[in-house]
This record gives structure tokens, sequence and C-alpha cells, in this order.
């Protein structure tokens, strides 16, 4: 899990879930950002809470009590478009929480699941290597993928569309977007921020998004940076080559990738210094087109 490397490290936080969820759903101010090396950027975009509920939620199944941050229009009538925003590997802080907004903005049900919670708060931890040892390692693909089959059932309960349902996700979401295409029959389409698509296989990641491409269900767009360390230009090449030669797979073909020559990793993380506003604005400007073109 090597690209995880190229996410900052998270800020300490004293607050516990109970305060981070009140911060996040108040107008009065936002959940602290996951902070690293560097403070956090002026640029950092502030999604105001006008005309959208926001709030706090639990989906509650067998033993589990997954929080789910959901943001949605305020006088919505009938069912909502759905789109799941998965997390970089710090939670769901302000900034996962502000995506969730702005695509509130545009009319969706938005829920960004706290995926993490069982293995502790990964804001509360200061190196990248203990957030990958005491977080990321103990959360397993399938314990991810049943999260995500059950938020959309919440989804189901609480004004959701099911017929449109979306995924969006950064880094370590990046590649839930694909997993999830791949394996769960629920979704029109995904957008993939520099997820990762090899790696090495062990029991808690048994497969990788191209180990699994032939399975693919439903269409992702790929937005990556020539420049990211971690993911390099070749295995974006290699896993476009494999979709491409999936003739008979319908979401393979209509999947694509796009390349930022100029952006690394995180350019769409506009609290961090790794942010590249034209290739950010152009990436979400093609995120939002490609889930209003696959009917999310």
């Amino acid at each position: 899990m090597n690209d995880f490397i190229n996410d900052t490290q998270a800020l300490i936080q004293e607050s516990s879930f109970n305060r981070r969820d009140f911060m996040k759903t108040s107008a009065l101010g936002g959940l602290g950002y996951a902070i690293a090396s560097a403070p956090v950027m002026a640029q950092a975009i502030k999604t105001d809470f006008k005309g959208l509920k926001c709030s706090d939620e639990t989906v509650s199944y067998g033993d589990s009590k997954l929080p789910i941050y959901v943001a949605r229009p305020e006088n919505a009538k009938g069912p909502l478009p759905v789109i799941l925003v998965v997390s970089e590997i710090f939670g769901v802080h302000e900034y996962i929480a502000d995506v969730a907004r702005r695509f509130a903005k545009l009319g969706y049900l938005a829920i960004a699941p706290e995926f993490f919670y069982r293995a502790g708060n990964p804001q509360q931890i200061a190196t990248i290597a203990q957030i990958q040892s005491d977080i990321v390692a103990k959360t397993p693909d399938q314990q991810v993928m049943t999260d995500v089959k059950e938020t959309l059932n919440w989804a189901k309960e609480h004004g959701g569309n099911m017929s449109r349902v979306g995924i969006n996700g950064f880094c370590w979401g990046g590649r839930i977007v694909w997993l999830a295409c791949e394996t769960l029959p629920s979704f029109k389409a995904g957008v993939a921020w520099y997820g990762r698509l090899t790696g090495a296989q062990s029991a808690n990641f048994p497969n990788h998004p191209i180990d699994l491409a032939a399975q693919l269900k439903a269409p992702v767009l790929g937005l990556y940076g020539a420049k990211d360390t971690g993911i390099s230009v070749a295995t974006v090449a290699n896993m476009q080559d494999t979709l491409v030669k999936l003739k008979t797979n319908r979401a393979a073909q209509q999947s694509e990738f796009v390349l930022y020559s100029q952006a690394g990793h995180a350019f769409h993380a506009d609290y961090r210094p790794s942010y590249l506003p034209a290739a950010a604005a152009d990436g979400w400007d093609k995120a939002t087109a490609w889930f209003k073109e696959k009917g999310v």
C-alpha cells in the first residue's frame, strides 16, 4: 500500500467522534482538517450549509454501528440520486464532509461513511506509518464492501433513489471505488481519484482493481496525476489496456481515464500543498458530468 505514503500525516485531534460529528454538521464551523507535515492551505474550499440538510447518522447492522455523514438538499421532493463519498486514509474530516456538501448542492443525497471506525480514528495518529499499520491494515476489503452495501440499504430507507447510485473516492477511497464497481451490482458509475490499481495480496486485501477488472459492473472514470510518485503512469496505462481488451464487458469498454500531466498525488485535496487548482476543477467538472451522463 505504498501509495498511502503520498497522503499527509493526520492532525492529532483531541476531540472524540461525537464532538467531530457535531462540528461537521454545525453551520457555525467545520470539522478540523487532516494535517501533515505542512499546515492547512488557505485555498481550502468551504461549502456553506445554505439550502442543505446535513446530519451525522448511524448505519446499524449486526454488531456494527457505522457512522456516516449525510448531506442533502433541504427541501428535496421525491427520492434523490445517491453518491457515496469515500475518504482518503484520514477518514471523514472536513475536506470529505465539504465534498459531500458539494454533491448535495447539485441535488444528491451524499453519504460519507467512516469506514475506519472499528480500527480507530486516523486523525488521532501522528504518522502515516502508524495509520497504515493500526488503521488501514486492520480494515479489510470485505468489511468495507459490506459497509458499502449496508450504507446503500440505509439510503434506500432514507430518501435515496436506488436506480441512480454513484460512488466517488480519493486515494484509498479511489481504490475502493474500483473494487465496489467490480464486486457490487448497485452502482451506475464511479469516479476514482488517484486510487491504487495494483499491489501485494494478503488476507485482508486479497485482490486489487486490476485483478478484478473482468468483473467490472459499472463504468469508472479514473483521474490520475502523471507526477504521482506512488501510482506510476505505467500502472495506469496497464489498467487502461486491461479494460480495453475486455471486449465483451460493457462497463470496461465505457470506462475512461484522464491523466493530468502537471499533477501529482492528491491534486484535488484543496487543503494540502499537493492541490492543483486547474486539474482539480477540471476533474470535478468531468466527474459531475460523468455521473450525469451515466444516469446517476
